[in-house]
């Protein structure tokens, strides 16, 4: 990724503590980050070095604000990868599960997803580069009980990043989409215990993945939907 101007939602998430200083050793020229919470922003700074620090640019934002999301793209030198993180896990039967529990989870996983892809399509499509990297989860091909609203929200990841790349033939342009099982983060162990974090995915091993898909390596995959499961 020498050069390249990116796109981290998520970036000083749980995750992003992972990916964010992968992309940067990777050479990206700049790495745009939105963000909603300060104290995630300032967690990240403390493990980058100044120079690292030096070329992240914090943004605070809404995802779910369509016409911030347009102007942080517009407002961005170039956008040549998306690597979209943002979602949220949730759990509940479905005969428990109220309508807008259920629209939340839509909302956080596949209309953020939707909403970026969308913005920063329109600036790849007119660069005549770009490479975009989704996250679903392991939950879209293998649902689990009480996961319902989750599962088919990234499900809904799938098949969008799947449709972008068809749309994409012909173009320098790419799509790709990551599968990962449990991810060994604070907010996992706090919510699941600790006891299986072992077999969990670690962030580091999954922005190895997703570095790969959002580099020129990659150049010849579209539309894969790439498993990540650790030892679980």
């Amino acid at each position: 990724m020498n050069n390249r101007h990116v796109l981290l939602t998520g970036g000083a998430g749980g995750l992003g503590m992972g990916v964010t200083p992968a992309v940067l050793r990777q050479g990206a020229a700049s790495v745009t980050i939105p963000y909603r919470q300060h104290y995630e922003v300032e967690r990240l700074k403390g493990i980058l070095s100044p120079a690292a620090r030096s070329r992240v640019h914090f943004v605070e934002l809404d995802l779910t604000d369509e016409a911030g999301i347009a102007t942080l793209v517009d407002g961005m030198e170039r956008v040549d990868v998306l690597i979209h993180l943002v979602g949220g896990f949730s759990m509940q039967p479905v005969h428990e599960l109220s309508l807008d529990d259920w629209q939340q989870s839509f909302t956080i996983n596949l209309t953020t997803t939707f909403l970026t892809c969308k913005h920063c399509l329109r600036r790849m499509r007119q660069q005549g580069y770009g490479r975009i990297v989704t996250i679903s989860s392991r939950g879209a091909v293998q649902p689990g009980a009480q996961q319902a609203a989750y599962s088919a929200a990234k499900a809904g990841v799938v098949a969008l990043t799947q449709a972008i790349a068809q749309e994409t033939k012909g173009m320098d342009i790419t799509a790709n989409v990551v599968l990962p099982g449990t991810i060994d983060t604070p907010a996992n162990r706090e919510a699941m215990g600790s006891a299986n974090a072992d077999q969990w995915v670690k962030p580091e091993s999954l922005a190895e993945t997703i570095c790969f898909l959002a580099s020129e390596a990659a150049r010849d995959l579209r539309g894969a939907a790439v498993p990540v499961y650790g030892n679980g």
